[in-house]
């Protein structure tokens, strides 16, 4: 297995989250403790058309390596022609196939989940990045079924089609993100095949985390919408210490600041916004400072606000 990513100790993964994993926020939790980092998900038919968004979608920070690109694709001659496109770009490790999205805009082109109700099609996939592929490793995400439970069978064919790992959302498309997450399903799949597993789905929390790698049996875990406003998390699981000192929160949400107006230039101000909403959740004085970031526009005076906020805040209890 390629010595970048070891499944010998638990694995710490950031999942895909449209809208919030971009490079600036991939960076932070990977400089924080992250062991792997995923891009947000492409389109396999974006991706064979060279769409230069999607092109500009696979940047990385020098931090993330390894590195792995998610698609999402129904059709194995497209999804050929986008291992091509990404066969010819340095720094990606990883090649992961996206069979969970229940996003009724990717189910409706078959992608996604929609692979949950075509076992041999999603084999076939599964078998074309693995065969084409010049990357290290190959891996898939998927939930437990579509409608109903088949998660066994599902995780079987993804290891008979070759994968070297896979990640597992514990619902089913049905279940959205709403359904309570099934930690014993994760468990029956562990068990079941002899790749590594990753566990996901509601873990937005240190103590949340170690209790599902120890409920699961899985190889790590992976972390999505629990890291937004608390990307710390990762900090958390590689210390192994439940608690955070407020200075390296302080310093965390700097470093996210700044990788921010690095990557989108003076756009990035009114990008953060909706993160230092979520960074000041549980702050004295947060909705003050919610109103107040709204109106400014000004780099340095945004930065100063939340700079002196999150360095002198207080929690409240």
């Amino acid at each position: 297995m390629d010595n970048k990513l070891s499944f010998s100790k638990p694995t710490y993964v950031l999942a895909p989250l449209a809208g919030f994993t971009d490079l600036p926020f991939r960076s932070v939790v990977k400089k924080f403790g992250a062991d792997l980092t995923v891009s947000e998900m492409l389109s396999s038919n974006a991706l064979a058309h060279g769409s230069e968004k999607t092109l500009h979608m696979l940047q990385k920070s020098p931090l993330e390596d390894p590195y792995s690109v998610q698609i999402a694709g129904a059709d194995v001659d497209v999804v050929r022609s986008a291992i091509d496109v990404l066969n010819a770009q340095e720094g990606i490790d990883i090649i992961d196939l996206n069979c969970g999205c229940p996003v009724p805009k990717v189910v409706g082109h078959g992608s996604g989940s929609s692979l949950l109700l075509n076992l041999p099609l999603m084999g076939d996939i599964i078998k074309t990045i693995k065969e084409h592929s010049n990357k290290s490793l190959t891996s898939v995400k998927i939930r437990l079924g579509f409608e109903e439970k088949n998660h066994v069978d599902i995780a079987k064919v993804v290891e008979d089609s070759g994968a070297d790992f896979l990640a597992v959302h514990g619902r089913t498309r049905a279940g959205k993100f709403k359904a309570a997450v099934d930690y014993d399903a994760i468990k029956e799949i562990k068990e079941a095949v002899n790749i590594p597993v990753i566990a996901n789905g509601d873990i937005d929390s240190f103590e949340k985390a170690k209790w599902v790698m120890e409920h699961t049996g899985a190889d790590g875990v992976m972390i999505g919408r629990g890291a937004v406003g608390a990307p710390w998390l990762f900090h958390q699981l590689r210390t192994g210490e439940a608690h955070v000192d407020q200075s390296l929160k302080h310093e965390i949400i700097m470093e996210h600041f700044d990788k921010m107006i690095e990557f989108y230039g003076a756009h990035g101000v009114s990008m953060f916004r909706k993160h230092t909403h979520t960074y000041s959740k549980g702050y004295r004085g947060a909705s003050v400072l919610r109103n107040q970031v709204n109106s400014i526009e000004d780099i340095q005076e945004y930065r100063d606000v939340i700079d002196d906020f999150f360095k002198n805040g207080e929690m409240t209890l």
